[in-house]
């Protein structure tokens, strides 16, 4: 029987995969970042390879992909650096939107639910607008009790993904928003994005990381909720 796996392109932390490993499923997670080659550990394999380059293997069945493609150059947030941006590389807007369109076509290649994931973003008027919107908080009420604190940077993310930060999701291959599960975002929190300036890649990894409790949710929603239908 050919295993079931899903893909998780642009994914460092792995955080996104992790409720699909814990089940069983094979879990490619696609990012330069990564050691060259594959490196796996449990359900979880690592690869370190240009997505342009790389094809997703044939000897498994894919039921699903997540992907995350680096905002840096498509957020609004840092549009007051799109012209000095360009005048260094007229062809940077070009090179980051093709990243998304190669994550877009490989979700339709391989016929699966599939989401791409950005914050608000020049996507909308290069591409399309988005077919979904949300905040971490509002799926914080997933993380299950015991593992509110986040596993890599506690200090940064909020217990619980208690944080609003819009996120857009454009999707295909019937991809389902799950139902939410809010969590209260208290008024003084601290976001620990202070502790993020600059541009390294701790702080780009940081921003572009999936929200735990949305991880869980989609995969409750693509696995729990359709084998309970």
């Amino acid at each position: 029987m050919t295993q079931k796996a899903i893909l998780s392109l642009f994914d460092y932390t792995t955080e996104t995969v992790k409720p699909w490993a814990e089940a069983g499923y094979l879990c490619y997670c696609v990012d330069v970042q990564h050691p060259a080659g594959e490196t796996r550990e449990g359900n979880i394999i690592r690869v370190g390879a240009d997505i342009h380059k790389w094809e997703p293997p044939t000897n498994v069945q894919f039921v699903f992909m997540a992907s995350f493609p680096p905002c840096t150059d498509l957020a609004v947030s840092g549009a007051k650096h799109f012209a000095s941006k360009l005048k260094a590389n007229p062809e940077y807007r070009r090179e980051a939107m093709a990243l998304v369109y190669r994550a877009r076509d490989i979700g339709e290649a391989l016929g699966v639910p599939y989401y791409i994931e950005n914050p608000v973003s020049v996507i909308s008027s290069e591409w399309r607008k988005p077919d979904h919107t949300f905040n971490p908080s509002d799926y914080g009420g997933y993380i299950p009790a015991g593992e509110e604190q986040h596993p890599i940077w506690p200090d940064i993310i909020p217990p619980r993904d208690a944080y609003t930060k819009r996120t857009c999701l454009w999707t295909g291959g019937g991809f389902v928003m799950p139902q939410r599960a809010p969590v209260p975002v208290p008024e003084a929190v601290f976001h620990g994005w202070a502790k993020l300036g600059g541009k390294s890649l701790r702080t780009k990894n940081i921003r572009s990381a999936t929200p735990r409790g949305f991880a869980v949710a989609v995969f409750v929603e693509h696995v729990v909720v359709q084998l309970a239908a």
